[in-house]
């Protein structure tokens, strides 16, 4: 998969899909059963390594597990997720998305808009391709005071459909939108030329990102609105990944109630 092919899905309206992977043997069945893009989430943090939060995941935890998960790809697209503080200035920013793509990843995403537009740049300027992050960002859940759905009122849904056009100006390549309405969602899929890839953010997206963990019902806290359990139904992990790449091709996932 190249970021082409995924330009070409948006401009024929096929859907993109996406789940997250730590390891090479979720990576290789993903992959074996046509999923379009895998992520090494930070979500690692809360999956793998039992934290509240993203905030404690490391560089050196997401090399590893980078290089865990591309040794399972032949066919996706492997992005993998700039951790927390891993990004504070445009010179750390490039030192650190090398890395990754040293490790086996073709992309790298990080959180946050136009403030963040010297990092944007500087790997625009070094060919790293990226996908951007907006809506709800984990990394600043305690600035953001919680896990809340992001631009409900004009003010703030404006600044985000201000922050994609800026990200796509920058050079940004895929951009993830989590938890934001879904009128809103579909707001910013028209009027950006760059496939978006929603979680929690509608149908309208131009492709869906769940992680796998929730994916297949292995979580035992809170499950989120926007997750739905495609294992339930299916008599393996395999039927069930067929099961959420055929939901969002055709477009059944999200349904509305996983949407806000």
């Amino acid at each position: 998969m190249k970021i082409s092919d995924l330009k070409a899905f948006k401009q024929s309206g096929e859907k993109i899909t996406c789940l997250t992977a730590y390891d090479a043997s979720f990576s290789r069945l993903f992959d074996a059963c046509g999923i379009d893009i895998i992520l090494v989430g930070d979500s690692l943090g809360n999956v793998i390594q039992g934290g509240e939060n993203t905030l404690g995941v490391t560089m050196k935890d997401m090399i590893y597990h980078t290089q865990s998960v591309a040794k399972g790809i032949q066919d996706a697209l492997l992005i993998a997720d700039m951790p927390y503080q891993s990004y504070e200035s445009a010179d750390q920013t490039l030192a650190n998305a090398q890395r990754l793509i040293d490790a086996g990843a073709q992309m790298v995403k990080f959180e946050g808009g136009q403030e963040h537009k010297d990092s944007f740049e500087i790997l625009q300027a070094n060919n790293i391709p990226v996908c951007g992050h907006l809506g709800l960002q984990p990394q600043s859940v305690i600035e953001m005071s919680g896990y809340k759905v992001q631009g409900k009122d004009e003010a703030s849904a404006n600044r985000i459909i201000d922050d994609a056009l800026a990200l796509e100006a920058l050079g940004v390549d895929v951009l993830v939108l989590e938890c934001v309405p879904a009128e809103l969602a579909k707001k910013v899929s028209q009027a950006i030329s760059i496939p978006t890839i929603g979680i929690g953010a509608g149908v309208d997206c131009d492709g869906q990102v769940l992680v796998s963990y929730d994916m297949l019902g292995i979580n035992t806290g809170h499950m989120p609105k926007f997750v739905k359990n495609f294992l339930k139904g299916n008599s393996d992990i395999q039927g069930a990944v067929n099961a959420f790449i055929g939901a969002v091709k055709n477009q059944t996932f999200p349904g509305d109630e996983h949407s806000y």
